[in-house]
């Protein structure tokens, strides 16, 4: 038996009223479509389609679903968001893009002969791509950036110490997201480039007031805490691949541009923490600064200054003892070689407990050793002088009766200390 021909008029009333009721659940009603209604609809679809030319209506049908989107767009969904400001904006836009997907979905479903047959034979966008272009052409357009100032907004509010709806905010950003069918253009260009500008502004507000008013110590733990806090923001609701651009504005406002001025603080800088033993502190800078690109250099210039100055007050009061003729032969020289063995293992803690061992440490200690053991004290430089204390030792034990463990011992401190100074090789051979 011959199948009775559906018009297209005819045929799309029956499925208006379909959409008609989608529409109705979508606002909030309770109904729902039973398996007899939903199998109504798919048919009538199939059968429009499957008809004997002229009355195969898939290019018809096809345009037809996407005039059901803009009519419920312009008709429902742009009325509703241009009625709402800030917060409820975003609301209302999370809303209506879950309402959307749904929507989508479910109209997929019934338009699905379309996707099996026509779309694939005439190299079309699928039906799912054309509803979410339907939103991303007549919604997301309009309304993007009312909602990047929106969120912009909330992040400084959060900043600031406020309690904002993170879960709200992640619903939005997905948005900006998903809105880019498998490419993050438009979560980048439409959100995250103005996010990292407004983040790099009010953290440069910060820096500025904070450089003036904060001791280093103080300063350091403020821009921890804030990479701590952006870290954060990025794991509860901004996309994970803001992280490392995120991160590094932060750091550049707070660290880098003040680099100098914190480093240098008259009663709290790096120099004043080595000179208080201030060992958490200046961890602390280690850490900030490590992830830094070339971060490390001004705190190894300021350390390699530091030994350096210390370094030379030693061998400068034993030249001035020396020449004096204050002490007895040979003492005053005693005196500084254990000096500069005390003050060898005083910093090389600092590079291992402090610095983590970094090179750039060893390096500053290697420079500042041979700066100051190649000035002379009573005609022979420190590093002449640290060989004649070896010397001394392994004959008789220096001025004091020593036990082998402690001259193997001091010898062990000695010779690990010679590393940083640059005649001591040629001494030894």
């Amino acid at each position: 038996m011959e199948r009775r021909t559906i018009d297209l008029d005819q045929g799309w009333d029956f499925m208006q009223k379909g959409i008609t009721k989608l529409k109705r659940i979508l606002e909030g009603s309770l109904e729902q479509f039973n398996s007899e209604e939903y199998m109504m609809l798919y048919t009538t679809i199939y059968n429009m389609c499957t008809q004997k030319p002229p009355h195969d209506y898939s290019q018809q049908l096809y345009d037809k679903y996407r005039e059901a989107f803009e009519d419920y767009i312009n008709s429902i969904v742009l009325p509703s968001l241009r009625e709402k400001h800030d917060e409820f904006m975003l609301r209302e836009l999370v809303k209506r893009w879950s309402n959307h997907k749904l929507m989508v979905r479910w109209l997929s479903r019934f338009f699905h002969y379309l996707d099996r047959y026509f779309i694939a034979r005439r190299s079309l966008p699928a039906l799912n791509e054309v509803g979410l272009t339907c939103f991303r052409d007549l919604v997301y357009q309009e309304v993007n950036e009312k909602a990047k100032d929106a969120v912009i907004v909330l992040i400084d509010k959060e900043r600031e110490g406020e309690q904002i709806d993170r879960a709200s905010l992640k619903n939005v950003l997905d948005i900006f997201v998903e809105i880019g069918m498998g490419a993050m253009d438009r979560y980048e260009e439409d959100f995250e480039a103005h996010m990292l500008q407004d983040t790099g502004a009010y953290y440069s507000r910060k820096a500025s007031n904070w450089i003036l008013e904060d001791s280093c110590p103080d300063y350091m733990l403020k821009a921890e805490e804030c990479l701590k806090k952006e870290r954060d923001r990025v794991s509860h609701y901004l996309h994970s691949s803001s992280e490392p651009n995120l991160v590094e504005k932060v750091q550049h406002e707070l660290l880098v541009v003040y680099a100098n001025q914190l480093l240098e603080k008259e009663h709290s800088g790096c120099h004043v923490l080595l000179q208080d033993d201030k060992v958490e502190d200046l961890s602390r800078m280690y850490r900030l600064y490590y992830k830094i690109p070339k971060g490390l250099e001004p705190v190894a210039t300021v350390f390699k200054k530091h030994i350096t100055a210390e370094g030379t007050i030693f061998v400068q009061q034993a030249e001035d003892a020396a020449s004096s003729q204050a002490a007895n032969g040979g003492v005053q020289e005693q005196v500084l070689i254990r000096k500069i063995i005390e003050l060898h293992d005083k910093y090389m803690a600092y590079v291992n407990d402090c610095f983590q061992n970094h090179t750039l440490f060893h390096k500053a200690m290697k420079e500042a050793f041979e700066i100051f053991c190649n000035k002379t004290v009573a005609g022979s430089s420190s590093a002449e002088l640290l060989a004649t204390f070896c010397d001394n030792i392994l004959k008789k034990g220096g001025n004091e009766k020593l036990s082998d463990e402690t001259i193997e011992e001091m010898l062990e401190r000695v010779m690990h200390q010679n590393l940083h100074c640059s005649k001591i090789a040629g001494i030894y051979q």
